[in-house]
């Protein structure tokens, strides 16, 4: 007997009566999609943007020191230093003045043990992100150049601007050396007529009793260097942001490790799946009688947990040796932590083995509430963790929270911030909180490992139901 032949569906125009009921369901569905991926982006897009809505407004938060050690330590202490209280005076008009500019705080050298290089200290430990320092000597100096008519005096020995750029290369190259750029030219405006006041005055003294006008000074035999400008700025950068090809190992290159640990999951979820087929295979008691076999879903868990680490283990390892290949230096010695050192390694010749294990922690800190939320969700909605995830990572972990809103504190918990935070540690012998960055990972390994089997449970239960 002949089987009935199927119908074979005839086409139609769009606005078919047959399709009537087709178009509104697609419709409905259309736009339904389209509202939640509009407020989405509107929403996770915000939570970038909104991390540099109040930059300008904090910008007191980048906090500079200003320490004035003019005439205060032996052998230059003096009475009446001009240096100094030149600077200090300068700030304290900025302090108050309505226009924008960095925190700047007038701090006493006693604050500091009457010691400078415990002010470099204070910047390494990132107690602040910059410090001007007033050398002790820089009055006496000054004075001593146009007395002694030293030819040799440098006027930029008189006040040291200490900075740290590879803590945060935008941050200082973007908002803090332009403001105290401006800061360093409105002091030399300032000092610049108060000096001439102290050159031509009876009453002001030089050493003790004479003054500079006492002395029968030959203004043609003065250093001219010593009148104009007189005082200058020596920046000191504890550890410069070099080379450049390190800039993608801190910043965007990071994106392309989260992006590689989320795209674990789809190209190894299809072999993973092979356990959970059923399997016919000869019965270990019998092989005449063959039995249907799957994994038990407890050690199909464990399988792909444990596969998952071992994956980022080798895609840490060849995402680090790119690093490498590029001649980011992994090998140099660590600095002491008062003076400038062009890329010190935190630890040594072990720095690359340091930084492989922090990219492979990282990367299974970031891949796998991927993995879960890809469960959860299904595709193609995990797209959308993905975003949401690099969004919220790079916001926190690229730009400074301390310019950022007080809503984004949480972005100190973020796997990418203690990342950054890390690599910065390795690579330029930063102040170092690698403990801190570690234990914060190996927290959100453990919290995604603990709700690994509660998604799986759901993607079963999805699969089962028929959604994607």
């Amino acid at each position: 007997m002949e089987k009935p032949e199927m119908d074979v569906p005839t086409p139609v125009g769009f606005f078919d009566p047959a399709l009537t009921e087709v178009r509104r369901r697609v419709f409905y569905q259309w736009a339904r999609t389209i509202f939640i991926l509009c407020v989405f982006i509107f929403g996770v897009l915000s939570l970038f943007w909104g991390s540099q809505y109040r930059t300008e407004a904090n910008y007191p938060a980048l906090k500079v020191l200003v320490v004035d050690f003019d005439g205060t330590v032996d052998p230059y202490r003096t009475d009446n230093p001009i240096v100094g209280p030149a600077v200090t005076n300068a700030t304290k008009n900025i302090i108050h003045s309505s226009g924008l500019h960095l925190g700047y705080e007038i701090k006493s050298p006693a604050d500091f043990n009457h010691d400078p290089w415990a002010v470099r200290q204070a910047i390494y430990d990132e107690k602040a992100y910059a410090a001007v320092i007033i050398n002790p000597n820089a009055t006496a100096l000054l004075r001593a150049a146009v007395t002694e008519r030293n030819s040799t005096y440098d006027p930029t020995g008189a006040i040291e601007s200490v900075i740290i750029s590879a803590r945060d290369e935008n941050t200082y190259y973007t908002y803090i050396m332009p403001d105290l750029a401006i800061f360093q030219s409105t002091i030399l405006m300032e000092f610049g007529p108060r000096w001439v006041r102290e050159l031509t005055s009876n009453s002001t003294s030089t050493s003790g009793s004479a003054s500079i006008l006492n002395a029968n000074l030959n203004f043609s035999q003065v250093p001219p260097q010593a009148i104009n400008p007189a005082i200058g700025f020596t920046t000191v950068d504890l550890r410069p942001f070099t080379p450049a090809v390190a800039a993608p190992a801190v910043t965007i290159g990071l994106i392309y490790l989260i992006i590689i640990a989320f795209f674990n999951f789809p190209f190894l979820m299809g072999i993973h799946a092979q356990f959970m087929k059923p399997t016919t295979s000869p019965s270990s008691s019998d092989s005449s009688s063959p039995t249907t076999a799957t994994l038990k879903v407890p050690h199909w868990i464990i399988w792909r947990i444990l596969s998952a680490i071992t994956a980022y283990f080798f895609l840490s390892l060849f995402y680090s040796l790119v690093s490498l290949a590029f001649q980011i230096p992994f090998s140099n010695k660590p600095a002491p932590d008062t003076l400038p050192a062009n890329n010190p390694n935190a630890y040594g010749q072990g720095s690359f083995v340091v930084f492989w294990m922090l990219n492979w922690v990282g990367m299974a800190a970031l891949g796998f509430p991927c993995e879960n939320m890809a469960m959860v969700l299904g595709f193609p909605w995990s797209s959308l963790f993905l975003i949401f995830w690099v969004i919220t990572n790079v916001a926190t972990g690229f730009y400074a929270l301390d310019l950022a809103p007080g809503f984004y504190a949480w972005g100190y918990a973020w796997p990418l911030h203690r990342i950054v935070e890390a690599l910065r540690t390795i690579l330029f012998d930063t102040h170092s909180r690698i403990g801190l960055d570690f234990a914060v990972l190996f927290i959100w390994v453990a919290v995604s490992l603990a709700f690994y089997p509660v998604a799986t449970f759901i993607m079963r239960w999805r699969m089962k139901r028929g959604y994607a």
